[in-house]
């Protein structure tokens, strides 16, 4: 008998092959849905729901109290789960804390190791980050006293969706102070060459931060073996902590001791802390970085999700992403490739992050058919389709499943019932 390639069969094999499908167990998955957008806001998992009511628990127990007693009191709540999260990013255990927002660690960040001097003065970033990051780097250039139009220098594209190596090195000039950039482009899905831009940056004496909102959970990373300056990152992507979960920053050792840009209660040494004293003495490692009050029960979720990720492994989950995004790239080539789509996440290994970025003038239209027909996927202006396999709760019958129903949209063109405009949340 001829072997069946592309069929439900085949993927219902994949699934029973996977060594990582127990976890799907651990999320609360809509078995009539299939959810593909787990880059922008990953799924709630049971252990993260219960982590969050014990914390909840301690807070109706102990009162204040709460701040040093209690499985995980609150007090050094932050750099328990940094060390948690260290091995997911390649760092040291005081390397990493989490803290804050993304952008408010950004502004952290560029306050505290944006110096200019001389004619290192400029600030490089790329034509295709996100705003906030943008928004971020205008603020600290202007705070300054510099033009962030003459001073922001963007790297730039040439297929408009991912950003090359050499152009990067190009720019690297002897006027840059500081660069910064995404590991992972929230668009394309490329992956940069992480290692290589450092080792060229500090040839030139620049110092260089991501921020791996689109990778970590999905992508290893070794920032600590890098050199990597500093990291920033949100956890409610691939780390499924939860809508406008705290964030994390990461500040290589060899920089510990610096005075943070924005000092901050909580960035004091713990045992000082409580001195109220008007002279800061910082904590020692990237702790020294915190500015407030930690958020509490926006970083309970997190206790239960890294721990999911400590019983997973990161090579194991990046094993499966890339295995379902090859799948999935297949996929499109046998039935989707006649439609008009475009693929523009990088085909190679090295070069892709998590998902699969399809480019179509009726991405907006489209997304909504698909979210009728409860597969759930990401739309970005003007004309683009995020499709996001998370290693932990998708199956390969997930992602066979979400190209027939889209094989199905564009065939009978149901798409065309839809207004071809984004949502207010796209």
């Amino acid at each position: 008998m001829m072997e069946q390639y592309f069929t439900r069969e085949e993927a219902l094999g994949f699934d029973e092959q996977d060594g990582l499908r127990s976890f799907r167990d651990e999320f609360y998955v809509k078995e009539e849905q299939v959810y593909l957008d787990g880059n922008s806001l990953g799924l709630l998992s049971k252990k993260a729901e219960k982590s969050t009511l014990d914390l909840l628990e301690s807070w109706k127990e102990y009162g204040i109290g709460g701040w040093t007693e209690g499985d995980n009191s609150w007090f050094t709540l932050s750099e328990s789960l940094g060390e948690k999260t260290a091995p997911l990013v390649g760092a040291k255990k005081n390397e990493v804390i989490v803290t804050g927002s993304i952008t408010t660690n950004l502004h952290q960040m560029i306050a505290s190791f944006y110096q200019p001097s001389n004619a290192k003065t400029k600030i490089l970033a790329d034509e295709l980050n996100f705003p906030s990051d943008i928004y971020a780097l205008q603020s600290q250039l202007q705070l300054k006293g510099y033009d962030p139009e003459e001073h922001l220098v963007k790297v730039r594209s040439s297929d408009h969706q991912t950003i090359s190596l050499d152009a990067i090195k190009k720019a690297m000039t002897d006027e840059v102070a500081l660069i910064l950039l995404p590991s992972v482009l929230y668009r394309s899905g490329q992956l940069l060459p992480m290692k290589e831009i450092v080792e060229y940056a500090h040839k030139r004496d620049i110092i260089v931060g991501f921020d791996l909102a689109h990778s970590i959970g999905a992508v290893p990373h070794e920032l600590h073996d890098w050199g990597v300056d500093f990291a920033v990152w949100c956890n409610y992507k691939y780390l499924n902590s939860g809508p406008g979960g705290t964030g994390g920053l990461f500040v290589h050792e060899r920089h510990h001791g610096t005075v943070p840009g924005l000092k901050g209660w909580f960035g004091s040494n713990k045992e000082r802390q409580f001195d109220m004293e008007h002279s800061f003495t910082p904590a020692d490692g990237a702790g020294a970085y915190q500015i407030g009050t930690p958020h509490i029960l926006s970083s309970a979720s997190l206790i239960g999700s890294l721990a999911i990720f400590e019983d997973a492994g990161m090579i194991a989950l990046r094993e499966k992403s890339l295995s379902q995004t090859d799948y999935m790239l297949d996929l499109y080539e046998k039935y989707l490739s006649s439609y008009g789509f475009i693929v523009v996440t990088p085909l190679t290994h090295k070069d892709r992050g998590g998902h699969i970025a399809l480019e179509h003038p009726e991405a907006a239209r489209i997304c909504k058919a698909l979210k009728h027909q409860q597969v759930i996927p990401d739309f970005r202006a003007p004309n683009l389709i995020r499709l996001a396999p998370a290693a932990l709760y998708t199956r390969y019958v997930d992602v066979f499943d979400a190209i027939m129903i889209l094989k199905d949209i564009m065939e009978q063109k149901l798409y065309k019932e839809y207004p071809n405009t984004r949502n207010v949340i796209a």
